[in-house]
């Protein structure tokens, strides 16, 4: 699904910010070019949020006075439940070294994300590449000593 949003693109302390009119958020860059990329990669991540949670896709409005004195840019990005990098537990299970339990109880403890598409349950690859960067160690963790 298309979406396209308006967004502001103003300087604060040297870097460029780039906040949508329609939607609490934004992100920043550190040229031109590079914020307006970050607002695309934000505008899919919130969409691709949204669509998998159920959540509203806010009304665009367009014409928007600059709220901060910058310039206004048009995002457009193809996101919806469709474009979310997803897979099965068993294979989130393998590619994280641990059992599909595990899986479960770590989806139940938010530590990996999930949502619903056709009928199937899907993990986030975002959210087991996350996990994976945590790197959590084997075993229980070492008590701190004690003086």
């Amino acid at each position: 699904m298309l979406h396209v949003y308006e967004f502001e693109v103003f300087e604060d302390e040297g870097w460029l910010l780039a906040f949508p009119y329609d939607m609490a958020g934004g992100t920043q860059g550190a040229d031109f070019k590079e914020a307006c990329e970050m607002a695309a990669d934000w505008l899919k991540t919130e969409m691709e949020h949204r669509a998998m949670h159920g959540e509203p896709f806010p009304e665009a409005t367009f014409g928007n006075e600059p709220r901060h004195g910058g310039r206004n840019v048009i995002v457009a990005v193809d996101a919806g439940k469709d474009t979310v990098p997803r897979m099965t537990a068993a294979a989130a299970a393998r590619e994280l070294g641990v059992t599909p339990g595990r899986v479960s109880q770590m989806v139940a403890k938010g530590q990996l994300e999930t949502f619903e598409d056709e009928g199937r349950t899907w993990v986030t690859r975002g959210s087991v590449e996350a996990r994976k960067a945590e790197a959590p160690r084997a075993g229980r963790p070492k008590k701190a000593a004690t003086a």
